[in-house]
Order: structure tokens, then C-alpha cells, then sequence
């Protein structure tokens, strides 16, 4: 048997929470892959956020060895994959650089909306599946029933399925005996011309940008002179190595293999996620496909507190961009915030993780403006407009109309708790589709819904109403034609660009108003009159007054003639006056912040 014979690369694939990391976990363990002395909770989530918050955002490789009961030692890459929707590009490349996927099902859940989705997307990248029913060790529920609605979804063989505790280890062997036995070899020849794909890479300040690459055909070793396809910039390769799971130098890297390469790449445009690396003396003749175009859903703007820091934002971005294939920016200024840039994300846990990691890991302080979406404005004149930013809409004398974008939501509950899903679904302008009742008192409502009615608090509501049982799926659904107005939020007159937002006309003054409210207690009390007001076009549809501060000139006349104290109150009257017309107010974070916050 040859060594590419013995090579088989999978991904882990489920719905968030089903316990991905956890059964990696003991993988590692039965294959020795991680030592007892360093053995902890959830080796491959590396980040200290995905420890904190207890989930997968990024997707790790490791390589395991495992002596199967045929007595051949086997060389298992595993890819840990993101099972919250969010993440699911992550997912996606992860698949294109494997032959088999272990579709993991928790047996207290049963299969999920994301559980379908991702097992489709294996199917449709040709994969092999290996069918999983996770933590057996709770008693109280039945794995066999997991297993037949698993045979109902899938078409799976009942006697395919394997059951496992991540927890106490139980069937891991027999899972990596089913990968070995399942999952096919890699193909590619090992001496054709080099072929290997990209499919993440993150920024060493010493090394430069490392590439995490798997290779479908050829050789690449230490020396070599490769060529990304996509730019023809040439490079020599400084290190190849394995993950284990931290990275390992190694000779060479062949045909069939997962692994990094280092070659002193300081440019990171030079290394796109999805591009062909191939040798520079003898190229191979195409690339492979890479893939497709990821399409932000939610956009913010985001600026530096201090505007001095604007550089190394934008090298932050640069940088973190490389880690993060599905992140998008471009700059932007803001009368408000000044210079920043435009981010696209997939979702708002998206925004909110990568706003974390880039004040974390690169020592930034952010001002994030409220998210929105992306609307396709038609004008009087026939031009459509795609708008990302609410203060780039045009006049409403412009607008012929105005489309959001929809998605087809999927909410998974308790039978009790249909009523509150469909009541908070309806709320936020959603359109029923239908219910669909499965065994184990569980009920699927699907919804067509506003995107950006979701985006802010729609699922923690929905957490809340259902005491933390539902849990929520969408995709995108298109777009479709809405009474959409702008709100400008005005102080003193002065429309804040940052603090515009779009919104339905019927919650145009509700929100206004609630905007208006949160703000007057946020913003500090200035020398003078401070009046906030919002607006639609032209028509203020809500207005409130921040007083001023008074200061007490006369306290130090003690007595006296009541002129003095009269000419000192009518001093200080037009000094406000004077600086009421120069006079600034500035707007602290905790406002951008209270826009998201709906009550």
C-alpha cells in the first residue's frame, strides 16, 4: 500500500453546539496526536474567544496517525469546522480540501436546519459522509429514533451510523475505523506539476504571511520556487510543515497532503484563499477552481477612536482580512467619526467577533456605527443603486422605490413555544410559510423575513421567549420590495451620517423616538442648549432637549448692589449664545452602541 493509499482528509460538519470540538478532542486523544500533559478542553479552538464563548469560529487542521485493526498505519487529516451559520464559509473551504465528512448529530437534538445544509454542501463538493450520533451518553434520550430520522433525511444505512460520546470516548474507534474504511484516498499525482490550493493563511510578524495549503498534485519541499497563479509573484519556500495540531516542519509535502508553507510572502495581497500555488519552473497548466465569491449580509462602519490610529486600522485590516476569507472593507468617511472603512460580514455574530479580535489581537480602540444591509434603491431616472450605508441614500423626491434583502428562516422549538416564535416572528414583519411538527415534541415554523429586522436582537428575543430551547437558521432569499423611509438623526441641526438609519415607515417614529431618548441620556450635558431631533427628509418626527449645565457665576457676591449680580447673568447669557453657534457636542460611543440596543 502506498503512502498517498494511506492518507485520508475529513471535516467534522454539524449544526453549532452538537459537540465537534469535544470528539475531536478525543480523537486526539485515542491517536496520541496530543501528549496528557497538554491535553485540555477543546485543543483546536486555539483562540482565546472560541474558549470564552465555547465555539468554533475558525476552521483548524491537524494531522492524526492511527493504526487501524488491518495493522497499516493510516495518516488522518482532520479539518474542525464552525457549525453557527455565520461561519459557514468556513465550512465551505474546509470541504474543498477533503474527501470524506463525519456529519456529526447531537442526540438530543436530532437533525438540525445547519445539519442539512452542511451535509448537502458536502454532497455537492462529491464528498463521502460518515453518519455520527453524538453524546450517547445522556440515557434519557433515544439514539435509535436519531438514527432512523437520520435514515429519513439522508437515506443513510441504519447499520452506517455510528454512535459516540465525546465525553467518555465511547465508539471513537469505531468512528476512525469507519473513516478509514469510508473515506476514499486522495487522488493527484505526486509527479505531475505542483497543484496545491490555498484555503486559509493568517500574518507572522517574523515570517510573513503563512499559507495553509492543500496540495492535489505534485511535490513541494523546502527551496522550491513556487508561483501563485492568480498574481505570477514567485517566492522560494523557506518551511513546509504539518499541523500536530501546532505547526511541525516537515520534508516535503506530496499529493493527497494538508499541511503550511512559509516563503517569506510580506505582501498580503499576495495570498489570496482560494488561489492555485504551483512551481515557478514548472507551472501546471491551470489552476484549480477556487471559491465562489462570498456576498457580505451585514454592514458597519468602523473608524478609530483616536483618529492618529487611522494607519494601523487600516493595517490591522489588511492583515486580519488574510485570516478571515469572508470579511470585506473599503474606506469611508464620516462627517461624525472621520475616517474609517466600510466592513462587510455574514452575519452580526460575524461583526461582533471580528470587532473583537481586531481590538484584542492588534490593540485597537473602535467606534462600530449601527449595522445595516445592503437595499436596492430604484431611481425616478430608471438607475438602480446598491446602498450599504443609510447616509449614502438619495432624496426621497429621487426614490421610485426601495427592495430589502429576505431570508427563509427556519425556527426549531418545543410545541409550547410556537405562539411567542410566530408572535415575535410577525413583530418583525415576517411572512409565515409553514409548520412542520417532528417526533420528540419538536416543531419547525419557517418565516420569510426581513433581514435587517433579524440582525440586531431577533434571536436573543427568541432565546428569551423560548427560554433558551429555539434555535434559528436563514439564508438568503433574495430581495423584495418594501415602505422603506430614512431617519436622520439631527444635533443641533446638523445630521450625524453615522446615526442614520433605514427603517420601515410604520417603525419610523417609534424608532426615531427611541433613538432620540437613548441619546439624550448618553450625551453628556454641554454649557448650552443641545436639541436632538429626528427626521424624514425634511418632516422631524421626534425632538428632545438636553438643558444646559448652569454654572453659578455669582456665587462669590456676597450681598450688594443686584446690578452687579445682573450684569454678571446677562454676561454669561450671551457667552452661551455665542457658544451654542460654535459650539461642538461630542457624541460618545455609548450612542453609536444604544442605536443597536431596541427596546
Amino acid at each position: 500500500m502506498t503512502k498517498q493509499e494511506r492518507i485520508r482528509n475529513f471535516s467534522i460538519i454539524a449544526h453549532i453546539d452538537h459537540g465537534k470540538s469535544t470528539l475531536a478532542d478525543r480523537m486526539l486523544e485515542v491517536t496520541g496526536a496530543v501528549s496528557e500533559r497538554d491535553m485540555r478542553e477543546q485543543v483546536l479552538d486555539d483562540m482565546d474567544l472560541e474558549r470564552e464563548r465555547g465555539i468554533t469560529i475558525k476552521a483548524s487542521a491537524v494531522r492524526m496517525e492511527y493504526t487501524a485493526e488491518d495493522g497499516e498505519t493510516y495518516e488522518l487529516n482532520l479539518i474542525d469546522t464552525p457549525g453557527h451559520v455565520d461561519f459557514s464559509y468556513e465550512v465551505s473551504r474546509a470541504l474543498h480540501a477533503c474527501e470524506g465528512a463525519v456529519l456529526l448529530v447531537d442526540v438530543s437534538q436530532g437533525v438540525e436546519a445547519q445539519t442539512v445544509a452542511n451535509a448537502y454542501m458536502a454532497v455537492d463538493e462529491g464528498l463521502e459522509l460518515v453518519p455520527v450520533v453524538s453524546k450517547v451518553d445522556l440515557e434519557q434520550f433515544d439514539s435509535q429514533a436519531v438514527s432512523e430520522e437520520m435514515q429519513e433525511t439522508f437515506d443513510f444505512v441504519p447499520e452506517d451510523v455510528v454512535f459516540t460520546s465525546g465525553k467518555t470516548g465511547h465508539g471513537v474507534e469505531g468512528l476512525l475505523e469507519a473513516v478509514v474504511a469510508q473515506v476514499p484516498p486522495p487522488a493527484g499525482d505526486p509527479e505531475a506539476p505542483g497543484q496545491a490550493l490555498i484555503f486559509d493563511s493568517e500574518f507572522d510578524p517574523h515570517r510573513g504571511v503563512i499559507i495553509y495549503i492543500r496540495v492535489f498534485a505534485g511535490t513541494i519541499k523546502q527551496g522550491d520556487r513556487i508561483m501563485m497563479m492568480a498574481t505570477g509573484k514567485a517566492f522560494e519556500v523557506t518551511e513546509v510543515g504539518v499541523f500536530r495540531p501546532q505547526r511541525q516542519a516537515v520534508e516535503q509535502l506530496s499529493a493527497g497532503e494538508v499541511g503550511y508553507l512559509a516563503a517569506g510572502i510580506k505582501d498580503v495581497k499576495d495570498s489570496r484563499v482560494g488561489d492555485t500555488v504551483t512551481s515557478a519552473e514548472r507551472p501546471a497548466a491551470q489552476p484549480l477552481p477556487g471559491y465562489r465569491e462570498v456576498r457580505p449580509m451585514v454592514f458597519c462602519g468602523l473608524y478609530p477612536a483616536d483618529n492618529a490610529q487611522y494607519q494601523a486600522l487600516k493595517d490591522a485590516l489588511d492583515k486580519f482580512s488574510l485570516n478571515d476569507a469572508a470579511f470585506r472593507y473599503e474606506p469611508e468617511t464620516s462627517t461624525a467619526l472621520g475616517f474609517g472603512f466600510r466592513c462587510g460580514f455574514l452575519g452580526l455574530l460575524h461583526m461582533e467577533i471580528a470587532q473583537e479580535r481586531l481590538e484584542r489581537e492588534y490593540g485597537l480602540d473602535l467606534v462600530a456605527t449601527a449595522p445595516s444591509v445592503k437595499y436596492r434603491v430604484l431611481k425616478t431616472d430608471g438607475e438602480v443603486l446598491e446602498i450599504e450605508n443609510p447616509a449614502q441614500l438619495p432624496d426621497p423626491g429621487e426614490i421610485e422605490a426601495i427592495e430589502e434583502p429576505v431570508v427563509a428562516a427556519r425556527i426549531t422549538c418545543p410545541q409550547q413555544y410556537v405562539g411567542p416564535c410566530m408572535e415575535l416572528s410577525e413583530n418583525c414583519r415576517g411572512q409565515f410559510g409553514k409548520t412542520d411538527y417532528r417526533h420528540s415534541d419538536r416543531v419547525i415554523i419557517e418565516y420569510k423575513l426581513p433581514l435587517a429586522e433579524i440582525i440586531v436582537e431577533y434571536f436573543d428575543n427568541l432565546k428569551s421567549a423560548t427560554r433558551g430551547y429555539a434555535t434559528l437558521d436563514y439564508e438568503p432569499a433574495g430581495y423584495q420590495q418594501a415602505d422603506l423611509v430614512k431617519v436622520d438623526i439631527m444635533v443641533n441641526g446638523d445630521p450625524v451620517d453615522a446615526l442614520a438609519v433605514v427603517t420601515h415607515r410604520q417603525f419610523a417614529e417609534k424608532r426615531g423616538r427611541a433613538v432620540i431618548k437613548k441619546l439624550r441620556k448618553v450625551i453628556p450635558r454641554q454649557l448650552f442648549d443641545v436639541r436632538l431631533q429626528a427626521s424624514i427628509g425634511k418632516r422631524i418626527i421626534a425632538a428632545e432637549r438636553i438643558p444646559p449645565l448652569r454654572k453659578d457665576v455669582i456665587e462669590k457676591l456676597y450681598g450688594g448692589d443686584v446690578t452687579r449680580k445682573r450684569k454678571l447673568l446677562e454676561k454669561q447669557k450671551a457667552g452661551k449664545k455665542r457658544m451654542k453657534q460654535i459650539g461642538s457636542v461630542e457624541i460618545p460611543q455609548e450612542a453609536f452602541m444604544s442605536i443597536l440596543r431596541r427596546d
